[in-house]
């Protein structure tokens, strides 16, 4: 594969978390986030992006989140739990996908805010359509997600190579 060829990056934020007496690490998902995963499932299988790799959080509310939306995908792509998705800044989540091997051309990333909202716009240096006009009205809500692409090895993803393609976010 050239590292020239066109890659894409989904970045995904869980869905809506319960507040039970738990550390925030092990707060599980509400009844409206088993909901709105697997509705965001369907969506980004509607996309059809073929995903090669899934970056996830080890909370346990990204990895309910993973599990329900995965289980809409045609084909399960390889999954990596990965600790430092977790409370990562964005810089933190560039450099780890900075990682990523180039055998991989579509990742998607199952992490939290302010780190994935932040990413998405950090990244965006432009868009098509009208994906920046409904990131910037609804913001980045639980079980939200943004589709963006580039051009270039993993290595040289870095703020504004990249171009929002498209973004969901499930109705209130």
């Amino acid at each position: 594969m050239s590292v020239a060829e066109l890659r894409r990056i989904v970045l995904f934020r869980h869905a809506k978390a319960d507040w039970p007496q738990v550390t925030d690490h092990e707060r599980p998902l509400a009844e409206r986030g088993r909901k709105d995963a697997a509705e965001a499932g369907r969506r980004l299988a509607d996309t059809g992006v073929p995903f090669d790799l899934a970056l996830c959080s080890t909370a346990v509310r990204t990895r309910e989140t993973w599990k329900l939306a995965v289980q809409e995908f045609p084909q399960r792509p390889k999954t990596v739990y990965e600790e430092r998705v977790y409370e990562a800044s964005p810089g933190e989540l560039i450099a780890l996908l900075n990682e990523t091997p180039d055998d991989a051309r579509n990742v998607l990333m199952v992490g939290h805010n302010p780190g994935i909202q932040g990413l998405a716009e950090i990244l965006a240096g432009s868009a098509q359509d009208e994906a920046r006009e409904r990131m910037s009205r609804r913001g980045f809500p639980a079980a939200a997600f943004a589709v963006l692409s580039f051009s270039g090895s993993w290595k040289s993803l870095e703020p504004a190579t990249g171009t929002l393609q498209d973004y969901w976010a499930p109705t209130e």
